[in-house]
């Protein structure tokens, strides 16, 4: 089982990422499961979000105390939360942000686990037009697990989002997804 545990700010879409991704599993035949951690949930407090995907049943409905991916969509939580907590030592540490993973270790002393890097604000505001960097997380997280298919998420994507927003958002997510997968850089 592979457990992903993601860290956002209220309004980034952390919610909305980790139960994508979980749907996205489910499209390809796997057993998923995605929710959020309540607390309070008012624009910029911090979230947390869970992920977990395996080839058989579920049985845990818990949070997630030890993930070996953490999806960090603000940058600004390193400074007053301990993203890594829980995470082994060879863990992945996926961070948006504009900054070469090495800077990111260095900066915040992070001793544990790859650091991989993408500008997912900025690729947000270039194919979306808003700083929202839930979708563009999704494909730095598929191009560094390789736990999913970057089509199968892309066509859950257009189904998901064609039933609530404009083609041209659509389209900008399918291309902001795209580039992150392209542009995520690690160690």
């Amino acid at each position: 089982m592979i457990e992903i545990r993601w860290h956002g700010r209220g309004g980034q879409g952390a919610k909305t990422a980790a139960m994508l991704f979980a749907e996205t599993a489910i499209e390809e035949g796997k057993f998923a499961q995605g929710f959020p951690e309540y607390g309070p949930e008012r624009m910029g407090a911090p979230v947390k979000g869970f992920t977990r995907i395996d080839n058989k049943p579920i049985r845990i409905h818990s949070g997630i105390e030890n993930p070996q991916v953490v999806v960090v969509l603000d940058q600004t939580l390193l400074e007053t939360i301990d993203v890594t907590e829980g995470m082994p030592d060879d863990g992945i540490l996926i961070i948006n942000t504009e900054k070469k993973p090495e800077q990111i270790r260095k900066q915040f002393g992070i001793k544990k686990g790859k650091i991989y890097t993408v500008n997912a604000t900025k690729i947000a505001l270039d194919t979306i037009g808003r700083p929202i960097p839930n979708t563009v997380m999704l494909g730095a997280l598929i191009k560094v697990t390789n736990v999913l298919d970057l089509d199968t998420l892309l066509k859950n994507i257009v189904k998901k989002f064609s039933k609530k927003f404009s083609d041209k958002v659509v389209e900008g997510n399918v291309q902001a997804i795209k580039k992150a997968f392209e542009e995520v850089k690690g160690e």
